[in-house]
């Protein structure tokens, strides 16, 4: 057998004495990597999940905004149920009595063992209360505990059309909506909207409508004007009148007629007239009752009325 030479044994014993040291470094160096990357998911909150999943979760439809359906989690405790409306019906301990099912037109589901229950009108607490009846009244089960989850909003909505910033269709998440808070839901009227909005529906099985002045909405002597929607109701508001400056203007164009807007007003909407025009000099174009442009010379404090044309011809000096 050959020797060992003293220069091998020495490497030897150095590795044997350093293996266990690079080892142990090399555990703990793995030991803090693993916890530097995996730490924020074992040190997270069991309910940071959750709500990271929910906050990533599709945005609601409220305001509709031209959706067909709502979220149901933009409703609140007083939502009446409404025909489209999509439920989930759960009792405690009878897993085979959960049903999913849509209100129909009628304001009815089908439920088993009791059949048809008439939910359409009712809070989420009374329907289940209902249906809770039904089931002990059927002595199907003693004390029912019944609870209903609201899936898809399709029934009590209010259109809102027009010259609002948003168009669309919008819960009526309250009892108690009125028609001020349902033009602010949709944005506000844009700069192009009327002072008026017209509500149209149906009231105790007849056709309704009503024209609501905005701005006297606000001012205290119309306020019982704001009425309170139901399912069903569309809001329109119309573009405002205008009328057309032409001519020797700085800003000729459309504009929006104000209340009680003038000829000399109109005027200085557009910015006045220019060097070249003259004041004295400046025509109205009006349709008449037959629908004829009548050409009139107006006066400056005359009313302006939808559609007029005002023309400033040029100065003759």
């Amino acid at each position: 057998m050959t020797p060992v030479p003293p220069s091998a044994r020495r490497c030897a014993g150095t590795a044997a004495r350093t293996l266990p040291a690079c080892v142990a470094v090399i555990a703990a160096l793995s030991v803090a990597l693993i916890g530097t990357f995996c730490a924020p998911a074992w040190g997270a909150d069991p309910g940071g999940s959750v709500a990271a999943v929910g906050a990533a979760g599709p945005a609601d439809a409220t305001g509709g905004r031209g959706a067909a359906g709502v979220g149901a989690s933009a409703v609140g405790s007083e939502y009446r149920l409404g025909p489209g409306d999509s439920i989930r019906v759960q009792v405690f301990q009878s897993p085979d009595l959960t049903v999913e099912a849509r209100v129909s037109e009628t304001g009815t589901i089908s439920y088993p063992l009791v059949g048809s229950l008439t939910l359409g009108g009712l809070s989420l607490g009374e329907a289940e209360q209902r249906i809770a009846a039904a089931l002990r009244e059927g002595r199907f089960l003693k004390a029912p505990q019944v609870n209903i989850n609201l899936l898809q909003v399709r029934g009590s909505q209010v259109a809102v059309l027009g010259q609002v910033a948003r168009p669309g269709r919008f819960t009526l998440e309250t009892a108690n909506v009125r028609a001020s808070e349902m033009i602010a839901a949709a944005g506000g009227v844009t700069p192009l909207g009327d002072d008026a909005v017209v509500v149209t529906g149906v009231r105790d099985g007849v056709p309704f409508r009503r024209v609501i002045d905005i701005p006297r909405l606000f001012t205290g002597d119309a306020s019982q004007d704001d009425i309170v929607l139901k399912a069903g109701d569309a809001l329109f508001i119309p573009r405002a009148p205008v009328y057309y400056l032409s001519g020797e203007a700085q800003r000729p164009g459309p504009y929006r007629i104000e209340r009680g807007m003038t000829v000399m007003q109109a005027l200085a909407a557009g910015g006045g007239i220019t060097p070249r025009g003259s004041q004295n000099r400046l025509r109205l174009h009006r349709a008449g009752p037959d629908g004829a442009v009548v050409q009139s010379t107006p006066q400056l404090t005359d009313p302006v009325q939808p559609n007029d044309v005002l023309f400033v011809r040029e100065s003759l000096f």
